[in-house]
C-alpha cells in the first residue's frame, strides 16, 4: 500500500511539473512572439524615419528651386512739393501699396535685390511746370534712365515717366534720386514707383 501511495503521489508530483513545463513553454513562445513583434515595428519605425528625412529633404530642395515672387508698388504720399535739395536726394516712396517679397523698404527709398534675376523698374511722377524737375533710376549709385522737365513761367503742371529691365545681382539697389535744386509733387500717389522680378 505504502508503495501505491507512493506511486500516486508520484505521478501526481510528475503531472505537476509537466503542467508548470508546459506553462514555461507557452510563456516562451509567448516572449519569443513578442520579440518577434517588437523588431517588426524597430524596423518599420526604422523605414518611417527614413522616409521623413528623404521628405524632408525632397521639400527643402524643392522651396529652393520655387521661384521667388518680387513685385512692389510704392508711393510717396507726402502733402505738397519734393524738393528742391541742395544734392542729390534718394526719394522716399513711404508708403507701400504693394510689397511681396519685402525686397523695397519705405524708410529709406530703395529696392534690394534678394535674388539674381532680371528685374522690370517704373516711376513716375507729378511736377509743376514752373520748377525744373529731374528724376533719375539709380543702381548701386549708377544713372540709368531719367525723367527730366524744363522750367518754365507759362506751364501749369507736368507728368513724366521711364522705365528699365536691369539685370541684377542678389544684393544690388536700386532707387530713385531727385536731383539737387529740383522737385516733384508728393501729394497722393501721383508720384510712383514700381519693380518686379521677370525671371
Amino acid at each position: 500500500m505504502l508503495l501505491l501511495t507512493l506511486l500516486l503521489c508520484g505521478a501526481h508530483f510528475v503531472h505537476g511539473v509537466a503542467a508548470e513545463v508546459n506553462k514555461a513553454s507557452s510563456s516562451c513562445a509567448d516572449v519569443c512572439r513578442l520579440q518577434n513583434e517588437l523588431a517588426a515595428l524597430t524596423d518599420r519605425q526604422r523605414s518611417l524615419e527614413t522616409g521623413l528625412t528623404e521628405a524632408k529633404s525632397q521639400i527643402a530642395e524643392l522651396m529652393s528651386k520655387a521661384p521667388t515672387r518680387v513685385v512692389f508698388t510704392a508711393t510717396t504720399a507726402e502733402s505738397g512739393a519734393i524738393g528742391p535739395f541742395s544734392t542729390n536726394t534718394n526719394i522716399l516712396f513711404k508708403t507701400a501699396i504693394t510689397n511681396v517679397g519685402q525686397a523695397y523698404n519705405p524708410s529709406t527709398g530703395i529696392f534690394t535685390a534678394p535674388v539674381n534675376g532680371i528685374y522690370y523698374f517704373s516711376f513716375f511722377c507729378h511736377s509743376g511746370g514752373n520748377r525744373l524737375t529731374s528724376l533719375r533710376l539709380m543702381k548701386n549709385e549708377e544713372y540709368i534712365v531719367g525723367i527730366y522737365d524744363h522750367q518754365t513761367s507759362h506751364d501749369g503742371a507736368d507728368n513724366g515717366g521711364n522705365a528699365a529691365f536691369l539685370q541684377l545681382q542678389q544684393g544690388d539697389r536700386v532707387s530713385v534720386n531727385l536731383a539737387a535744386n529740383t522737385h516733384v509733387w508728393g501729394y497722393g500717389s501721383v508720384t510712383t514707383f514700381s519693380g518686379f522680378l521677370l525671371s
